[in-house]
């Protein structure tokens, strides 16, 4: 029998003009780690928002156990043994865990909440799940691994025995990624169904039992794990052959463009988070910066892009000294940025694309004139963008909140890289995206290298790092670990630097180019 069973789904959205479902079939049995994956926009998130009850189909039908049911709301979802964990959380970060996981079940008496009872109660419930958490701590300040936990823990206390997981690992580390597999298996172990979206074939490879592949709108297939590969599954996805090696030329470095001379930026709280690092990036080529997420990467970041005040140091952009210049100062010297976060940083996801692809050059003479914008110019730009960078759905004058990941990671590749920077900072450029949009933002980034930008690339991904730096640094404890040419880099000698181990003499003075950064 099928633990769920979803017959002819379909749903359109009027407003942006997508088919995302399309007499879609989906099935799975029980006990069984099912990943749906497939290229964003594909109707993935889509099919499981109409499960959960975030959406309502325009026609088909849902069974769970064998049964027919009507799931118009969560509450009907979560009455049914529905659970979902979102990848942007749904928490409250100024609660406790044991709040957010008793949210609307809270022990009482009287009225009063039972604060010691609820705690206990979760703590049995992380127990008997193998998922130890603290009840007492604020979700604000727990690590994203974490907080995903909360999220897991919270749909099984209201006793899911269907758990859709959706890109669970986009915001994980490595280490966090393989923690999460091992909570899956048990789940599944206990008689649980998991769905697990992701567009990350190698864990699904790794994690699932079988897989469907979505593309379009509709299902193009049904496979065991053991009868595919990262290869089929990715054709399957496009439509076509997938390079998931890119053509890297031998880089031929050229004058600094960026330099940074013994940084030191604050976090939380006043504390140091990046200490002392000094490093350079050259005309022509991509340095590397790795490291588990939360080792002073933002705030680095942050600092060289002028969103964060920089505490000791200097930062230099074709040699002038930019460390407290305005972000819109920094631009006009050559510098580009991708950042991490691409719906709170990158994007104004209520605004339209026009207004998204200009809001950095809005004042130039080609978009504006005493104070009034070209509307034509704007609209003309615009069209090259959507046209030169391939984003699908997207017209212009016409709004984003409807756009996929990938191709909302399009515009925003679009608008900094059009006019060729000679600075590119680009942050964790792949979070979150399919093998099609990834392989797209890996190209465009190396493009950008022949051309002559020099790329300080930031990922949590080693694959990434390896696969596109000509140098590779580490961070650790917002300090400079190691480096090395990437062609000598490993995952294991890296991945000794991450956890804070020491290589060489080299390694120890944590040098860049020549240049100490301890």
């Amino acid at each position: 029998m099928y633990a769920i069973e979803m017959r002819s789904i379909s749903k359109y959205f009027p407003s942006s003009e997508v088919l995302a479902n399309d007499a879609v079939d989906f099935a799975v049995h029980e006990g069984e780690i099912h990943a749906l994956v497939g290229e964003n926009g594909a109707g993935k998130t889509t099919l499981m928002n109409i499960l959960y009850g975030l959406v309502g189909p325009d026609q088909g039908e849902i069974l769970l156990a064998g049964e027919p049911v009507t799931i118009r709301h969560p509450d009907d979802a979560i009455r049914h043994g529905v659970g979902m964990v979102h990848q942007h959380f749904k928490l409250v970060p100024s609660f406790t865990v044991a709040e957010n996981i008793m949210l609307g079940m809270e022990p009482n008496r009287a009225g009063w909440l039972r604060k010691a009872e609820e705690s206990q109660a979760v703590k049995a419930l992380a127990d008997k799940f193998g998922l130890p958490v603290d009840p007492d701590a604020r979700v604000r300040d727990l690590p994203v691994g974490m907080q995903q936990r909360v999220e897991i823990l919270k749909a099984l206390q209201r006793e899911a025995r269907v758990l859709v997981l959706d890109e669970p690992t986009a915001v994980l580390t490595p280490q966090e990624a393989h923690e999460l597999f091992a909570v899956v298996r048990r789940l599944a172990a206990s008689g649980r169904t998991v769905v697990f979206i992701s567009h990350k074939l190698l864990e699904v490879m790794d994690v699932a039992d079988r897989v469907t592949v979505m593309r379009k709108a509709q299902v193009v297939g049904t496979k065991p794990i053991g009868e595919t590969s990262v290869a089929d599954m990715a054709q399957m996805m496009v439509g076509r052959e997938i390079l998931l090696q890119v053509k890297k030329e031998l880089a031929e470095p050229g004058r600094v463009v960026l330099e940074a001379e013994d940084l030191l930026v604050a976090g939380a709280g006043g504390i140091p988070a990046v200490r002392h690092i000094s490093f350079q990036v050259r005309q022509g080529e991509i340095l590397g910066i790795a490291g588990v997420s939360g080792n002073g990467q933002t705030e680095m970041v942050e600092a060289i892009s002028g969103m964060r005040p920089v505490e000791g140091g200097r930062v230099l952009l074709n040699g002038q000294d930019i460390t407290n210049q305005q972000v819109g100062d920094r631009r006009r010297v050559g510098m580009a940025h991708i950042p991490e976060d691409r719906l709170r940083v990158g994007l104004n996801i209520v605004a339209t694309i026009d207004e998204n692809l200009i809001v950095s050059r809005y004042r130039r003479p080609a978009f504006s004139r005493l104070g009034l914008l070209n509307m034509a110019r704007i609209r003309q730009f615009a069209r090259q963008v959507i046209d030169g960078y391939s984003i699908a759905a997207a017209r212009p004058g016409g709004g984003i909140a409807t756009l996929s990941g990938g191709n909302l990671q399009k515009v925003v590749l679009g608008r900094e890289l059009s006019g060729d920077p000679d600075l590119i900072i680009a942050n964790q450029p792949t979070r979150g995206l399919d093998v099609g949009s990834i392989e797209f933002v890996h190209q465009t980034l190396l493009e950008a290298r022949a051309r002559g930008a020099a790329i300080l690339l930031i990922s949590v991904e080693l694959e990434e790092i390896l696969l596109l730096s000509d140098r590779v640094a580490v961070l650790f404890r917002g300090r400079i670990a190691g480096q090395m040419p990437a062609d000598e880099a490993t995952e294991e000698s890296l991945g000794l630097l991450m956890a804070g181990s020491l290589l060489d003499g080299e390694a120890r003075q944590g040098r860049v180019n020549g240049v100490a950064g301890a």
